[in-house]
């Protein structure tokens, strides 16, 4: 992507577009999975504090980031590899600005039904199934907080889940609209601006959203903010 806006040509080949999906398809699962690993996480901090360095020892949090990766790596390959199988003939032109499932699929010749169910699939194992078990995680945590008996108690408890899960709200929005639909019922504008989302927008502000609770960088937004305003 960075050379295409460098050199303006738009050329990409056939391999080097599989690779870049594959990437796209085993970087995006990994993500769902970890955000999935960070709500345990949270819940077992926020709900089981005294017993958390006993179940989120630092073992445990490798064998969990080693699982998501192992899960993703041969699902991304296999799901790229069905889908560049498939006869591609007329234009070979996509009107995105990477190699993503929906518009690659829109210029294969035969039919796509077996494709577009394994995508189907995938999104409820990689997002959906993920989603699920996070939406659990934080039923279980806001329950938690709302038992605690200090209102300064539950407004760490809370400021403690925020930067994840305004992650979560983001990158699964975006990335489930784009994936629940193969071919896109939205016109391809709109399919380029949400997954201009979720592979570059919300990971730009990944860094400033997790760390928006350090003091050091709330103060240095501050003063900036200041600046701009004078």
């Amino acid at each position: 992507m960075l050379m295409d806006l460098q050199t303006q040509k738009g050329h990409i080949l056939f391999l080097a577009c599989a690779t870049q999906m594959c990437f796209i398809l085993m970087l995006g699962s990994t993500e769902c999975l970890l955000l999935t690993v960070m709500a345990y996480d949270r819940y077992v901090a926020i709900c089981n504090p005294l017993h958390y360095p006993l179940v989120m020892n630092h073992k445990v949090c490798i064998q969990l980031v080693a699982a998501s990766w192992n899960t993703t790596i041969p699902a991304a390959i296999g799901q790229t590899w069905q889908i560049f199988s498939l006869p591609f003939c007329g234009s070979h032109t996509i009107n995105h600005f990477f190699c993503d499932i929906p518009p690659i699929l829109q210029l294969a010749c035969g039919d796509t039904f077996v494709n577009e169910i394994a995508v189907y699939v995938a999104v409820v194992v990689f997002v959906t199934t993920p989603f699920v078990l996070i939406i659990v995680s934080y039923g279980k945590i806001i329950s938690g907080i709302l038992k605690l008996s200090s209102a300064r108690r539950r407004s760490k408890a809370f400021s403690t889940c925020s930067s994840h899960l305004t992650v979560v709200v983001l990158f699964y929005g975006t990335a489930t609209i784009t994936y629940l639909q193969p071919k896109p019922n939205q016109s391809e504008g709109m399919g380029k601006l949400i997954s201009l989302f979720y592979t570059v927008f919300i990971p730009t502000l990944n860094p400033i959203i997790y760390t928006l609770r350090n003091k050091d960088i709330t103060m240095a937004l501050r003063k900036l903010l200041a600046q701009l305003l004078a």
